[in-house]
C-alpha cells in the first residue's frame, strides 16, 4: 500500500515515514501543500496524511482539491490544533479522519488501518435503503429522492452504520466502536459532531429527517412518521 504524507516539518515528516515504513507501507513524502497536489494527481495512492498548516497551499485546500477529483481515496489530517472548530474545518474540507499532534505510533497505524478496512468493506454488492434515502454500498453512493449526496469515506461509513441498524438507537459509544473501531472517549465530541455534518448533508432542505437524535440515548435512522 502505498501513503502520501504531506508534512512540512521534516523531522516530524521523517517520523511519520520511518512508522509507516516499519509497518510495510511504501512512503511518499511532499513538503509543501502544491507538491502534495502534484504528487496526487501524478501518481496512485492508498491514503493520504495531510499536516493543515503547509506553506504554499494549506492542508485543506488540498483536501478540497482531492476530494473534487477523488472522492473515495482515505485522507488523514493531522494538526497540532485540536480545538472543535479546527477538527470541523478538517472534516467539512474533506478529510475522513483528524488526529492531533503529538500522537502515539499505534494510534496511526490503528487509524489507517481502520481507514483502509473500512474502505475496503464498501465494496461489497448491496444497497440499503430508509425512506427516500438510498446506500449504493458497491458505488460508494448515498442518494437522497434520487439526488446525489456526496460524502467523505467516514461520513459514509457512519452512515452505513446508522442504516444497517436503521429503527435501533444507537450509543455514541457504540457509533464510536464499530462504525470506527476506536474506543469512546467522554472528552471527544467527534461522534456528535459528524452526525451534525451528516444531518446537513442528508436532511437538509426535506421537511422530514430521518437522522434523529433520542435524548440522553444516542441517535437513530429511521422512516419519518406519517
Amino acid at each position: 500500500m502505498r501513503i502520501l504524507v504531506v508534512e512540512d516539518e521534516q523531522k516530524m515528516a521523517a517520523v511519520i515515514k520511518r512508522i509507516l515504513n516499519e509497518n510495510g507501507y511504501i512512503v511518499d513524502v511532499a513538503s509543501d501543500g502544491k507538491e502534495g497536489e502534484l504528487k496526487v494527481n501524478d501518481e496512485q495512492y492508498d491514503l493520504l496524511i495531510v499536516d493543515v498548516m503547509l506553506p504554499q497551499q494549506s492542508g485543506l485546500q488540498l483536501c478540497q482539491k482531492v476530494r473534487a477529483t477523488n472522492p473515495s481515496i482515505p485522507i488523514l489530517v493531522l494538526s497540532a490544533l485540536d480545538a472543535t472548530d479546527d477538527t470541523v474545518r478538517g472534516l467539512e474540507a474533506g478529510a475522513d479522519d483528524y488526529m492531533s499532534k503529538p500522537f502515539e505510533s499505534a494510534e496511526l497505524i490503528a487509524r489507517i488501518r481502520a481507514l483502509m478496512r473500512r474502505g475496503s468493506d464498501l465494496k461489497q454488492s448491496s444497497v440499503l435503503q430508509c425512506s427516500d434515502l438510498e446506500l449504493d454500498l458497491t458505488g460508494r453512493v448515498a442518494r437522497r429522492n434520487g439526488n446525489v449526496i456526496q460524502l467523505t469515506l467516514k461520513e459514509f461509513t457512519l452512515l452505513e452504520y446508522l442504516m444497517r441498524n436503521k429503527g435501533r438507537v444507537l450509543t455514541r459509544s457504540q457509533i464510536s466502536e464499530r462504525a470506527w473501531e476506536r474506543p469512546y472517549d467522554l472528552n471527544d465530541n467527534n461522534v456528535d459532531v459528524y452526525i451534525n455534518m451528516l444531518r446537513k448533508k442528508v436532511d437538509k432542505g426535506y421537511d422530514k429527517p430521518l437522522i434523529q437524535t433520542v435524548v440522553g440515548m444516542g441517535y437513530v435512522i429511521r422512516e419519518p412518521y406519517a
